[in-house]
């Protein structure tokens, strides 16, 4: 059989008729594994946000109304939430109950008289993973620094 007909047919060169099937497999295995990956970093990086917020309260570091801004940067909306920013541009926050926050929304006119709600986050292990810039903190070294600095530094 001559490679062409056996690419229409979906058939591998050694006329296995399976090969589709088995690539499908491939690939579903390969997706289920990153997903696990995932939930696994997604656990670990909570269990520090969970441990930071611990430790915070322990050394009665204050806290502070959260504010969000625009993508933009160009507005500043008040928000229902407390807790602690973790990076000098205040875009990262995490809240009392533990839930690390990106601090961005969208514009609104809306969010100017009634206040932004933005949602938890998953946390990531890395913060800035994959960013254009190169810049990229282990979420751990980030919420030690936020523990170690002074309130004058944030």
């Amino acid at each position: 059989m001559n490679w062409s007909v056996a690419y229409r047919r979906g058939v591998a060169s050694d006329g296995d008729p399976d090969w589709r099937e088995t690539r499908q497999r491939a690939v579903r295995a390969h997706a289920a594994a990153a997903q696990r990956r995932r939930e696994a970093e997604q656990a670990e990086a909570a269990s520090l946000v969970g441990a930071f917020v611990e430790e915070a309260r322990r050394r009665g570091l204050a806290t502070s109304r959260l504010v969000a801004r625009s993508h933009d940067g160009r507005a500043r909306y008040r928000t229902g939430l407390y807790g602690w920013y973790i990076d000098r541009a205040h875009s990262r926050a995490v809240d009392v109950d533990g839930r690390f926050h990106l601090l961005t929304v969208p514009r609104s006119l809306r969010a100017r008289f009634l206040g932004a709600d933005p949602q938890p986050d998953p946390p990531p292990l890395i913060i800035g993973e994959g960013a254009r810039d190169g810049e990229s903190l282990p979420l751990r070294t980030m919420l030690q620094r936020r523990l170690d600095a002074l309130e004058s530094e944030l």
